[in-house]
C-alpha cells in the first residue's frame, strides 16, 4: 500500500467511497444526513487543484484507491480571540467498507500527521459523530483526545 495526493483520475473512486461515509452518517442519524455524498465529480476536481485542501489517497499495487483523507490547512490570522496557530483539520476520513481493520486507515491518518508536520503545525484535528463509535475508538488509538463537544437537544 502507498499513500499519496490524490489524481484526478482518482475521482470516480474517491465518489463511491464518500458514498460509503454518507451512508454510515444517514443510518446513524436520518434527521441530519441525507443519501447521497459530500461532493459532486466537479467539486472533487477544484479540490484536487486547490493546494490547502489536500486530499491523500492509499492505493493499492495496481493505483486503485483503498481509502481517502480529505485534509484541510486552517489558521485563523489577525482572530481577536483565537491565536494564529496553523491546524491541519481532518475534514473526513473512509476506508472501503471491505478492507477495515487492514490498517488502511491508520496508514492515512499517519500520512495526514506526517503532512502536518512538514507543514508546521500546532495540531491536527478532526470531528467525529457520536453514532459512529468504530471511528471514536479508532481515533482514540490513533492517540487523539477530545477537544470541544458538541451537544444538542432535538426539540
Amino acid at each position: 500500500m502507498q499513500v499519496r495526493c490524490a489524481l484526478e483520475k482518482d475521482i470516480p473512486r474517491i465518489g463511491e467511497l464518500l458514498s460509503q461515509v454518507n451512508l454510515v452518517h444517514h443510518l446513524g442519524r436520518p434527521d441530519l444526513f441525507k443519501k447521497g455524498r459530500k461532493y459532486s465529480d466537479g467539486e472533487l476536481c477544484e479540490i484536487i487543484k486547490d493546494g490547502s485542501k489536500p486530499i491523500l489517497v492509499a492505493v493499492d499495487e495496481s493505483d486503485t484507491v483503498q481509502g481517502y483523507c480529505f485534509c484541510i490547512l486552517q489558521q485563523h490570522i489577525g482572530s481577536q480571540l483565537l491565536t494564529d496557530i496553523k491546524t491541519l483539520y481532518i475534514d473526513d476520513l473512509c476506508v472501503d467498507e471491505k478492507l477495515r481493520g487492514k490498517h488502511v486507515g491508520s496508514e492515512l491518518y499517519g500520512a495526514a500527521l506526517r503532512l502536518a508536520r512538514d507543514m508546521g503545525c500546532y495540531n491536527l484535528t478532526l470531528n467525529v459523530w457520536s453514532c459512529n463509535p468504530s471511528a471514536m475508538e479508532f481515533y482514540k488509538r490513533m492517540g487523539l483526545v477530545p477537544q470541544k463537544v458538541g451537544m444538542e437537544l432535538i426539540l
